[in-house]
């Protein structure tokens, strides 16, 4: 495959080392030579010193015959024009990164459908995403980059004295946007059905619309919840993304800024937010703002070594769990031995969105609830699929024991009743055994 990256960033470049060796043919712009001539060292690729909002390069760069076309420089307005130009000129498909929401939640406009863009990639909202999961619940797993964070799986160890157990699933009455895609008893895991009566000690997977998923989490698990204390270190955009992700009254969020210019704009953008002008590193902030009460610490400036510095001293003195975002590998190994809990990389989330994106499979696996048991697949409904478009759920033919656990639409995610059907071009969520992925091909026409 031909593909043209725009930018040599951390993205960019990490881009072009991962996929460069999968067999493409890599082509990346950049209008800085040294970093070109870095990658050049590290990697087979093809190097192009240019702006890659000039139709020009672009062409003289292949991508007016290219297969793929990734913009991935750190000013979002750059990569939206030069996605845009590339599809112009006749590049088969086109991604584009953006960091701020007026761009990637189409806030006025749908502006990756307005410029010709097949998919926006957000990686600070993924990794927001994935650590607020973490943070909700230990076992949290979030439906990865499905539904821009809309659909959430946890796995929860059902106690005693919870109010589901001994209680036929169809007798719950759990919230609609809500689902048990399976059940662990011991050595052995199943696909429930509506008579499934849950026993204390079960592990349940429950799959649904997140915002909805704190009544159905309580059912299970009644001690759930509760006010959580979270500090988050760094005014980057990592950092408001992760603040927005935890908007609701589950959680009681600070948010320590060392700019006061950038603090008294954040505290206006994020008035459920508790802004903290100060020094995380060189001060007693953190003492003075009982660490050691935290439930968690999150460090997500634009700097590493900052980062594992300030979560390393939150953990010492007190903080539950603490977390780190980092951009390079380099200090991966080291989280272990000094103590930090979670390690967070927005550049591995770009780039792992962007080869599953690469994948264009219509059918493909989210993930594993229980081995051997049940998946997670991801279907885009293609105009092919006669047998489940515009058919009530209950009369689709899936493999025993499945279920269509969520459907994505435009800018809707939700978790669909019995008398819903499925359109053209909807990404749909499946929950099945392992060996359903072929007849999830012949059903979906894939």
């Amino acid at each position: 495959m031909d593909i043209v990256i725009c930018g040599a960033g951390e993205v960019g470049r990490h881009s072009a080392e991962v996929l460069a060796p999968l067999g493409h043919n890599v082509t990346l712009i950049d209008q800085n030579a040294e970093r070109l001539a870095q990658i050049d060292d590290a990697a087979d690729v093809r190097s192009l010193v240019g702006s890659g909002t000039r139709a020009d390069v672009l062409s003289e760069a292949g991508a007016d015959k290219a297969d793929l076309f990734i913009a991935a420089t750190e000013v979002d307005e750059i990569n939206l024009l030069a996605a845009s130009i590339a599809t112009a000129i006749g590049c088969e498909r086109s991604i584009a990164r953006v960091h701020h929401s007026v761009y990637y939640e189409g806030k006025g406009l749908d502006y990756a459908k307005h410029l010709g863009i097949d998919h926006l990639v957000c990686p600070e909202y993924t990794t927001a995403q994935a650590i607020a999961a973490t943070l909700r619940s230990p076992g949290a797993h979030a439906v990865e980059k499905f539904a821009r964070g809309a659909i959430e799986l946890l796995r929860i160890r059902v106690p005693e004295k919870a109010k589901a157990v001994g209680v036929p699933l169809c007798d719950l009455k759990l919230p609609a946007a809500s689902r048990v895609a399976a059940v662990e008893r011991g050595d052995v895991a199943f696909l429930p059905k509506a008579r499934t009566k849950v026993l204390a000690g079960d592990l349940v997977t429950i799959i649904g619309e997140t915002k909805s998923l704190e009544k159905t989490v309580k059912v299970f698990k009644p001690d759930a919840g509760g006010r959580m204390s979270v500090m988050v270190m760094g005014g980057s955009t990592q950092g408001v993304w992760l603040c927005r992700e935890l908007r609701n009254r589950n959680f009681s969020v600070r948010l320590f800024v060392q700019r006061p210019g950038r603090a008294q704009e954040l505290a206006e953008k994020l008035p459920w937010v508790t802004l903290i002008n100060g020094d995380v590193i060189n001060s007693d902030i953190l003492m003075d703002e009982r660490v050691d009460q935290a439930d968690a610490f999150v460090a997500c400036t634009e700097d590493e070594e900052t980062n594992i510095l300030a979560a390393a001293r939150a953990k010492s003195m007190g903080a539950k769990s603490a977390t780190a975002v980092l951009q390079r590998p380099t200090y991966l190994h080291l989280i272990g031995h000094i103590g930090l809990d979670h390690a967070f990389s927005p550049r591995a989330t770009a780039v792992t969105e962007i080869e599953r994106l690469l994948a264009g499979q219509a059918v493909s696996e989210l993930g594993v609830i229980a081995q051997g048991i049940a998946n997670v697949y991801e279907i885009r409904v293609p105009g092919m699929a006669k047998q489940v478009i515009d058919v009530p759920l209950r009369e689709i033919a899936l493999p025993e024991g499945a279920l269509i656990a969520a459907i994505s639409r435009g800018q809707r995610a939700f978790v669909p009743g019995a008398d819903d059907r499925v359109q053209v071009g909807d990404t749909v969520v499946v929950v099945g055994a392992p060996d359903s992925l072929d007849t999830l091909r012949k059903l979906f026409g894939a």
